[in-house]
């Protein structure tokens, strides 16, 4: 049995049965029995499909929100953020399919007709993470879709009604039978579906050893995966920012959704003439928030997924204490014990360096260090030292400086004062151990697709 264990309380939320052995055979076959015919209808069908699918999904947003709160622990009052972003971003990929799926010519005239079309790979298997249990699917859902591709979802165990409303938004939205489908799976029927000869690319969201599981279940088959995985973000504040513009963003960029997420600030290097005033403003900012139970209206800061993860979170910051760390929070401020539960209380951590994992290992909550730099080579080398490289940004009033510091730092997105955001037309991409392939932006649909070439000649 899949169980679902709230963190409000830690009390069961959901119970579902896993999938049986018959039921996913299934769900293969009829995948693979569907696609033929969906592959060919027009993205112009396709696309008027999709978007009564959004309009369905959204239909029902009170239910979705407070499902998503009990489930994971975000707020109640931001759980509407990320309706907003699944349906900015399934939006604009419908948008901007038939520019991404079309023809690209590359010769025509009276003899040649050549050309290239981007025809859809088959069943795309879908693995999607508790964390933005939406705006991460619809990354991959959406685009699969509209490139003629079947989908098979599975969601996270702590985040299996969402799910179960993506596909009653689907069967509303007059999607043809078959073309998405979800399964509530354990560890080993996972991995068994992503070595299954009828699943054609994989689409994972997770952790980075997750990521090595993937790649293990797919062996030898000639099949790609996109891994979306771990993070451990950086900023740069420079002397020249707008400080307290700065402050209150990298505070929110820290600590909104729990600090879980992949995007998160984790490590902030500033500028030793501006750093005491740093400090003392993200102090003074994070000392404000309200750790509560987040289905009340006035929290802004609710309890991590579960209490597994709270344990190792503050199992990392004691580490770091002991090595000569200090966290500049006072936890008074925070109410709820932390005794056995999901609450953690925010904490900024000054003194580290990067021979502690706190600056080093991805935390996942709410937590970040911060380090004194002497220049910008100083804080390039430390934003570089990592073994990930999801985004990082710099905080400056010089565009002209971001634009040269930004090729030096080796991530998949780089910011100007923003971050922890994701804007739709943008590639969403990493390196190093934060994994390998492309969602969103038109680029996205060129790794759910695959090229085939036509050469004609007339005599």
């Amino acid at each position: 049995m899949l169980k679902t264990i709230t963190p409000i309380d830690n009390t069961l939320y959901v119970e579902r049965k896993f999938a049986t052995s018959e039921e996913i055979e299934h769900t293969l076959n009829f995948s693979k029995k569907v696609f033929n015919d969906w592959k060919t209808k027009s993205i112009e069908e396709r696309k008027i499909i999709l978007t009564k699918f959004v309009d369905c999904f959204l239909e029902n947003n009170k239910e979705i929100e407070e499902e998503l709160c009990r489930q994971m622990g975000r707020p109640i009052s931001q759980c509407g953020g990320e309706m907003n972003g699944f349906e900015e971003r399934a939006r604009y990929m419908i948008e901007k399919s038939e520019q991404a799926l079309g023809r690209v010519i590359s010769k025509k005239n009276n003899e040649f007709d050549n050309f290239i079309t981007k025809d859809p790979l088959g069943t795309i298997f879908i693995i999607a993470p508790w964390n933005y249990p939406y705006n991460t699917s619809v990354n991959s859902v959406v685009p699969s879709l509209l490139a003629g591709n079947t989908v098979i979802l599975k969601h996270s165990s702590q985040t299996p009604l969402c799910a179960e409303q993506l596909f009653n938004a689907a069967e509303l939205s007059g999607l043809p039978t078959g073309v998405f489908q979800f399964l509530h799976l354990d560890h080993q029927s996972t991995s068994k579906i992503i070595s299954d000869n009828r699943i054609d690319h994989v689409l994972f969201t997770g952790s980075v050893s997750g990521g090595r599981q993937v790649k293990k279940a797919i062996g030898e088959r000639f099949i790609n995966a996109g891994l979306e995985l771990g993070g451990k973000d950086p900023a740069y504040v420079r002397k020249d920012c707008n400080l307290q513009h700065a402050i209150e963003n990298l505070a929110d960029g820290s600590f909104y959704n729990s600090g879980q997420s992949c995007c998160g600030i984790e490590r902030i290097y500033v500028d030793g003439e501006v750093y005491n005033d740093f400090v003392d403003g993200i102090k003074s900012f994070t000392e404000k928030y309200i750790l509560d139970d987040p289905l009340k209206a006035e929290t802004n800061l609710g309890p991590v997924v579960k209490i597994s993860a709270a344990q190792s979170i503050r199992s990392q910051v004691k580490e770091a204490l002991s090595a000569g760390a200090k966290d500049i929070i006072e936890k008074t401020n925070f109410k709820i014990s932390e005794e056995m539960n999901c609450y953690v209380s925010p904490s900024v951590l000054i003194d580290v360096d990067h021979s502690m994992n706190f600056m080093m290992e991805e935390t996942f909550g709410p937590t970040v260090g911060i380090m004194k730099v002497k220049n910008e080579d100083e804080a390039a080398k430390l934003m570089n030292d990592s073994p990930y490289g999801l985004t990082a940004c710099i905080w400056t009033s010089d565009k002209e400086f971001a634009e040269r510091f930004g090729p030096r730092i080796n991530t998949g997105t780089f910011f100007m004062n923003r971050c922890d955001y994701l804007d739709p037309g943008l590639a969403w991409t990493g390196v190093k151990n934060t994994g390998t392939g492309v969602t969103l932006s038109v680029l996205g649909f060129d790794h759910v697709t695959r090229a085939k070439s036509y050469h004609y000649r007339t005599i």
